[in-house]
C-alpha cells in the first residue's frame, strides 16, 4: 500500500472513533476477551469501518449512523479470528478455496500455509498457483515459501526442486510471509550451503524461517539446529521438546492435526513447569478433511487446549496473538483493537468454544457455522491435473521381497506409532521361502512399496516391510499423497491387490484407495497434482471416509491411519522410512537392506 492510502484509512478511522463518521458495523453488549491485556471484558461495543476496527470500549452510540448494522452480542464473548501457525492446504485433500469453506464457519480467519506438498510435485509454479488462489479468499491465507524441495537431497525424488534462487525469487511476490518449515535439520547443523543460502534469503527480505527439528537429540545437533536460524518448531512430541526450544528463543507449535496430537503432552511446560505462555502457539499442520467436516479446525485445537488444564484466555492467545506476534502481524491480526482487522467471533462459551458468528475483513460471513457468502470460482490448469506417470503397467510380482537364498533373515521393519509422525526402527526375524520373504498377518506384518510416479523418475519400485496397521485381510492401500516426495505409496497384504490399488491410482489421476479380497472398498480421488481434490469438503470427506472405513474392514484399528500411511515415505523424520530410492535409517541418514542373512 501506499502512504497515501495508509494515511487516508487512519484519518477515516479516526473519525470514526471520534464519531465524526459513522461505523458501517457496531456489535454491542459484548464481552471482549482482550488477549493484549489478558482481560474479559464485559459491556463492550465495537465499531467497524470498512475490513477494520475503529473503537473499542464501553459505549459506541456515537459512531452510530442511519446506515450502520448494529450487532446486539447479548452478551457473548468477543474473541479474535483464529490462527492456524502452521498447516498443509493439500492435508484436507481440497483446494484452498474449499478449505476455507470448511473453516471460516468455525471461527479460522487466518492460515499460514506451507505448499510444500505441491512444491515437491510441481515447483515453483505450485507454489505461484498457491499464491495466487490464497490471495482471493475471504479470510488471510498468508503463503511461506516451500524450502526442502526435495526433503533431503539424496535420499527420495521429488517431482520438482527448489533452491536459493527460487526462494528468493518468492520472497518479492506478495502474501509470501516467510520461509516454510525447513525439514533438513541435519543439513542446516552440518552448514550445508543450500539451505543456509535459502535461510539468508529470508532473513534479507525480514520474513520469518520456519522450523522442523524432527529428531529427539536435544544435544549439539539441536543447538546447531537453532544457531542456524529456524524461528519455531511444530515437530516436538514431548515436554521437555518444548521447553528447549523455548528457552532457545524458538516459538514451540503445538499442533493437533487428525493424525498428530502433541499438545497435550507439551502443554504440561506451562500447567505444570509454568513456562511464560507468550512464545507458545498453536497449530494443526495436518488435517483430514473428515477431521474438517466431523470435529472442526482451530476451535477443535483450542477445545483441546482448555481440556487440558490451559485458561480459556491463555489458549486463545496461543491461537491468536502470539501467532500474529511471531510473524510480524499483530498491527493487522492476532487481536481486536483499533486499526486492526475486524476478525470478530461471537462464542457463547469459551470452554466449549463454538462459534456462533464469524465477521472477518469487516464481514459477517458465517452464522452457526454456515457461510454467508459466497467464495471465489476456483479452476486450476491442465497440467495440475496430470501428474501421475508409472513406470509401467504395475503386476503382482513388482511386490515381491525378494531373499538371495532361504532361511533366516532379520528384517529391517517400519514400526508405526499411532497419533504420532515418528516411526520405530525394528528388527524382526523373518523366514524366507520360495525365494521371498510374505506378508504375514498374524504378526501384523505388511509389505509397504513406493512406486516412483513423476516423470521421469527412473527408479525401481522399492519394497519393504511395515508393522502396526494390524491388517486381518488379504488387502491392499494406496495413496499419491506420500510426503514429502508424494511417490505413489502401496501397503498390503496381498500382492494382486496391491498392483490393483496401484492401478487404479493411475487411471484416476491420483488419491487414495482401498482394495479387499480383490473388491474395491474405498476410493478418494485426488486429481489435482495427486494431492487435491475440487470437489466441496463433504463430498472429499465422505469419500475419504470410505479410506478410514477401508481400513477398519481391512483389520487396522489406528486413529486415521491414513495420515500414518502417507508419511512412511518422509525421510527427514526419524526413524525409519522407504523412499523411492530404498530404506532409509533417518537416525544416521543413511540408507540400509531391508533383509540381512542371520
Amino acid at each position: 500500500m501506499t502512504a497515501k492510502s495508509i494515511s487516508q484509512r487512519t484519518q477515516t478511522l479516526a473519525a470514526v472513533a471520534m464519531g465524526r463518521k459513522s461505523a458501517d458495523m457496531v456489535i454491542q453488549n459484548g464481552q471482549w476477551v482482550c488477549v493484549q491485556s489478558g482481560e474479559m471484558i464485559p459491556g463492550t461495543a465495537i465499531a467497524v469501518k470498512g475490513r477494520r476496527v475503529a473503537y473499542v470500549g464501553p459505549d459506541a452510540s456515537h459512531t452510530i449512523g442511519e446506515s450502520t448494522r448494529v450487532i446486539d452480542a447479548q452478551g457473548q464473548y468477543l474473541v479474535p479470528g483464529l490462527l492456524d501457525a502452521h498447516m498443509h492446504i493439500e492435508s484436507g485433500m481440497v483446494t484452498i478455496t474449499e478449505f476455507v469453506r470448511a473453516v471460516a464457519g468455525r471461527g479460522t480467519t487466518g492460515m499460514f500455509i506451507d505448499p510444500h506438498e505441491i512444491a515437491n510435485v510441481f515447483g515453483l509454479n505450485g507454489v505461484r498457483l498457491m499464491v495466487d488462489e490464497a490471495a482471493v479468499q475471504p479470510i488471510h491465507v498468508w503463503v511461506q515459501m516451500p524450502s526442502c524441495v526435495p526433503s533431503a537431497p539424496g535420499l527420495e525424488t521429488p517431482g520438482a526442486v527448489i533452491g536459493p534462487r527460487e526462494v528468493a525469487r518468492a520472497m518479492t511476490w506478495d502474501g509470501i510471509v516467510g520461509l516454510g518449515e525447513m525439514m533438513n535439520f541435519p543439513g542446516v547443523s552440518a552448514g550445508d550451503e543450500k539451505m543456509h543460502a535459502e535461510m539468508a534469503n529470508t532473513r534479507r527480505a525480514r520474513k520469518v524461517i520456519g522450523g522442523h527439528y524432527a529428531a529427539l537429540d536435544l544435544g549439539r545437533l539441536f543447538h546447531g539446529y537453532v544457531a542456524g536460524g529456524p524461528e519455531d518448531d511444530h515437530e516436538g512430541t514431548r515436554m521437555e521438546d518444548a521447553i528447549a526450544r523455548v528457552r532457545q528463543g524458538m516459538k514451540p507449535m503445538l499442533r493437533l492435526g487428525s493424525g498428530w496430537h502433541d499438545v497435550a503432552t507439551q502443554i504440561r511446560a506451562i500447567t505444570e513447569k509454568g513456562l511464560d505462555p507468550r512464545h507458545f502457539i498453536l497449530c494443526t499442520d495436518d488435517t483430514h478433511a473428515e477431521t474438517l467436516v466431523t470435529q472442526g479446525h482451530m476451535d477443535r485445537v483450542v477445545r483441546h487446549a482448555i481440556s487440558r488444564g490451559l485458561p480459556p484466555m491463555t489458549a486463545i492467545q496461543m491461537a491468536t496473538l502470539n501467532t500474529a506476534t511471531h510473524f510480524g502481524m499483530a498491527r493487522d491480526v492476532g487481536m481486536i483493537a483499533p486499526g486492526r482487522y475486524a476478525d470478530i467471533l461471537l462464542v457463547p462459551d469459551l470452554p466449549g468454544f463454538s462459534v456462533k458468528t464469524v465477521i472477518a475483513k469487516g464481514r459477517t460471513i458465517a452464522e452457526d457455522g454456515r457461510l454467508l457468502i459466497d467464495l471465489p470460482p476456483c479452476s486450476y490448469p491442465g497440467w495440475a491435473t496430470h501428474s501421475v506417470h508409472l513406470p509401467r503397467k504395475i503386476t503382482a510380482p513388482d511386490f515381491r521381497l525378494a531373499a538371495s537364498e532361504n532361511g533366516q533373515y532379520e528384517a529391517h521393519v517400519i514400526g508405526v506409532v499411532e497419533n504420532q509422525a515418528p516411526t520405530r526402527h525394528l528388527k524382526l526375524n523373518v523366514t524366507a521361502s520360495a525365494g521371498e520373504v510374505a506378508a504375514d498377518m498374524k504378526r501384523d506384518l505388511a509389505k509397504i512399496a513406493v512406486i516412483p510416479r513423476h516423470e521421469g523418475a527412473g527408479n525401481d519400485i522399492q519394497v519393504g516391510l511395515v508393522q502396526g496397521f494390524g491388517f486381518t485381510e488379504p488387502c491392499a492401500i494406496g495413496t499419491t499423497v506420500a510426503h514429502d516426495c508424494h511417490q505413489m505409496i502401496v501397503v498390503g497384504t496381498r500382492e494382486t491387490d496391491m498392483a490393483k490399488a496401484a492401478n487404479k491410482l493411475a487411471a484416476v489421476g491420483g488419491g487414495q484407495v482401498v482394495f479387499r479380497n480383490g473388491e474395491l472398498i474405498g476410493l478418494v480421488e485426488l486429481p489435482i497434482a495427486g494431492l487435491m481434490s475440487n470437489e466441496p469438503v463433504p463430498t472429499v470427506a465422505r469419500n475419504a471416509a470410505s479410506i478410514l472405513e477401508g481400513f477398519r474392514l481391512c483389520g487396522c484399528r489406528l486413529n486415521n491411519p491414513n495420515m500414518q500411511l502417507s508419511l512412511l515415505a518422509l525421510v527427514v523424520i526419524p526413524e525409519l522410512r522407504l523412499s523411492d530410492k530404498g530404506l532409509v535409517d533417518v537416525s544416521r541418514f543413511e540408507f540400509i537392506p531391508v533383509l540381512k542373512r542371520k
